[in-house]
């Protein structure tokens, strides 16, 4: 069984953000494979069913994107989910709109909801879907209110490829070697 989750705040003013796209991308696949995500366990949001012949769980967690750690232990700990098939998607301000990274570990992380999982669970061993949200207009001191802001019109064009290449990335976690999948999504 795997545990995919998707980083982003709860509430409807929240939607388009950038801090958001983990819970965009959450929501397509999710859509995509027939899971509807809205059991609510424990400050989470929860669906489950099949992907690509395994059986996952899709969380959202309800406690806003920094203490994500918090619900993504509690589901984990409750279904006997190792750590290793843990897969977390989040944005990321090092990387350009449109630019997908996988990686393990989460360890130092300047996100901090990647810091909270890591946390959490005692361990950085799951693997990342980094999503690049950077445009130039980035501000690295106004960190915080860029990845509050809504997609720009012209970026929300770009989303619907950036969440299919997300698709496609977790099709080849769920598939593949995740060396090679880490080989395949890098820098």
């Amino acid at each position: 069984m795997k545990l995919i989750v998707g980083l982003g705040n709860p509430g409807d003013k929240y939607n388009n953000n950038r801090s958001n796209i983990g819970f965009k991308i959450l929501d397509v696949i999710a859509n995509n494979i027939g899971i509807e995500i809205k059991t609510k366990k424990k400050k989470s949001l929860i669906g489950r069913g099949d992907f690509e012949g395994d059986e996952v769980v899709l969380l959202k967690p309800q406690t806003f994107s920094d203490l994500s750690g918090e619900s993504v232990l509690y589901i984990a700990s409750f279904l006997k989910i190792q750590v290793k098939d843990i897969v977390v998607i989040h944005e990321d301000v090092g990387l350009e709109l449109g630019q997908i990274v996988v990686t393990k570990g989460g360890e130092n992380d300047v996100n901090p909801g990647v810091n909270s999982v890591s946390v959490s669970l005692r361990s950085p061993n799951f693997i990342r879907i980094r999503i690049g949200v950077l445009n130039s207009a980035f501000n690295p001191k106004k960190r915080e209110e860029f990845l509050r802001e809504d997609f720009e019109p012209l970026e929300n064009l770009s989303l619907i490829q950036i969440i299919n290449d997300a698709e496609a990335a977790i099709r080849s976690i769920s598939m593949g070697d995740i060396d090679e999948v880490i080989q395949k999504y890098h820098l």
